[in-house]
């Protein structure tokens, strides 16, 4: 086992298409809520045979993107999986230098966006089952601005910055025993330039 890096960049096609299958996604993004998980577990949050999940995990493991956890139970019978790092980053600069690695960074960034939309659209379907606390709280905003794209770099900067704060503060509030209220929140930002 390693040491979880913070950041796992991936610059070559063969990773990006194991992680851009739509159900390796969802299961990535499973370990990285739960943290730490059995085939078993994530075949019931994804509806899919184990047998068939163990081989998805093997492929986001082949490509280091997951890796096996310490046993969680003292028999150790199971098989456990963790991220292999705190997140992933998929640059597009990594892949302009040819025609197919383009092709597959724009299927993989519309899987991504897609599997995203279908979160949101599902959160939309269950409002009325949240609080109207959560309701209140959960951003929904558009904002159409004018900027050069190194300022649209540094906004993605700070955009992260704080987000990753935010996420080390609830980590740390959980860890402490804070789980009152406490849930798991996605939070999607897109800037893209357009014209009209």
């Amino acid at each position: 086992m390693t040491e979880k890096e913070r950041d796992h960049r991936i610059t070559d096609v063969g990773t990006l298409k194991a992680l851009a299958h739509p159900l390796r996604m969802k299961l990535y993004r499973g370990l990285c809520v739960a943290d730490k998980a059995t085939a078993s577990q994530l075949a019931d949050q994804v509806d899919e045979a184990v047998s068939l999940v163990s081989y998805h995990l093997r492929k986001l493991a082949e490509h280091g993107l997951i890796e096996e956890a310490e046993p969680q139970r003292a028999d150790g019978r199971e098989r456990w999986w963790q991220p292999a790092s705190d997140g992933i980053s998929i640059r597009d600069r990594d892949f302009r230098d040819a025609p197919e690695k383009a092709a597959a960074h724009l299927a993989a960034t519309r899987l991504f966006h897609e599997q995203r939309a279908d979160m949101y659209r599902r959160y939309l379907d269950e409002r009325a089952t949240w609080s109207a606390e959560w309701n209140a709280a959960a951003p929904d905003s558009e904002s159409l601005l004018r900027l050069t794209a190194a300022e649209l770099g540094e906004l993605r900067e700070e955009l992260l910055a704080l987000a990753r704060k935010y996420d080390a503060k609830g980590r740390s509030a959980e860890a402490d025993g804070d789980t009152e209220g406490r849930e798991h929140v996605a939070l999607y930002t897109y800037g893209f330039p357009f014209r009209i």
